[in-house]
């Protein structure tokens, strides 16, 4: 596993994705003079907190590999504003005292603390939808919005994140093996991380071989970040993680490390590291950037 040789590339390439996508979530979240203005500030609250912006990086490394430089990071902007809304809806919805009933989130109190249970509903609902109307009201050909619409709808529907977070529900004090743990999270975190990808493929202008050698890279990381998260979850205190530590194990959630342990855990993220490095290999361009963030996700420290 390599040491993030070149991270001051990574860190200069995450600081100006989250800004852009920051700047687009301040202009569609923005309403002035609303009769809803609790509602919007738990929306700002829960979209524009501290976050890491993953997804939304995923969408301009993706596309900016098939120009460089040349490409227009505008193309990109409400893409990635979209899956950031989708990302945070969920997060406000995984929250809630019938979901995980978290109190913390990123260091914080979590929006139904913050605001209050209806109010956080409310604004995960208004997220949801406020995504699918970026992409709607945005300026790319018909034919690729509707590509982008359909890979974001199925990521987070019932058959994609919120069919994971209901495996995830349902798995309280049960045992599951290694395979349904693998179809839960490919659904719950994985969906999200996938169409990240994609939808930056095709910006992007990929073809289908690229987009399935994409498509692989995704699915490794989107893999790797939940192992990278259970082995967090019970080696580092809530000051880092912004979390509660330990809450999966409280829930009596099974997790990588519940059913391998913490060293096969560890080596299970290994191979899906290089599952992803693999995915790379036959792509065109620089891939430096997508092998940066494989490594950041694997990691990471919270």
């Amino acid at each position: 596993m390599s040491t993030l040789p070149q991270a001051p590339k990574l860190q200069s390439f995450l600081k100006e994705s989250s800004q852009r996508v920051e700047t687009r979530l301040h202009e569609t979240l923005s309403e002035p003079g609303s009769d809803a203005d609790k509602l919007f500030e738990a929306m700002h609250y829960a979209a524009l907190g501290p976050g890491k912006r993953l997804r939304p990086a995923l969408v301009y490394a993706c596309a900016e590999i098939f120009h460089g430089v040349d490409f227009d990071a505008a193309r990109c902007d409400s893409s990635a504003a979209a899956v950031e809304c989708i990302h945070a809806y969920s997060l406000i919805h995984d929250d809630l005292p019938a979901m995980d009933d978290d109190d913390l989130r990123r260091g914080r109190p979590t929006c139904h603390i913050a605001f209050d249970e209806a109010c956080a509903i409310l604004a995960g609902d208004a997220l949801q939808t406020q995504a699918f109307e970026l992409l709607l009201t945005d300026s790319s050909e018909p034919c690729l919005k509707l590509q982008l619409l359909q890979e974001l709808a199925s990521a987070s529907g019932g058959r994609g994140m919120v069919a994971g977070q209901a495996i995830d529900l349902d798995s309280v004090d049960k045992s599951l093996s290694l395979e349904q743990l693998e179809t839960m999270h490919r659904l719950k975190t994985g969906a999200l991380i996938r169409a990240s990808a994609r939808m930056g493929a095709l910006l992007g202008g990929a073809d289908s071989a690229q987009l399935e050698a994409l498509t692989r890279y995704a699915e490794a990381i989107g893999l790797a970040f939940q192992v990278q998260d259970d082995i967090l979850d019970i080696t580092v205190d809530t000051a880092v993680l912004g979390k509660p530590q330990g809450a999966d194990a409280l829930l009596n959630k099974p997790t990588y490390v519940s059913l391998l342990g913490l060293d096969a855990a560890r080596e299970k993220l290994r191979g899906l590291h290089s599952e992803a490095l693999n995915a790379l290999e036959t792509l065109p361009g620089d891939t430096r950037l997508l092998k940066q963030l494989a490594d950041y996700i694997v990691q990471r420290s919270h």
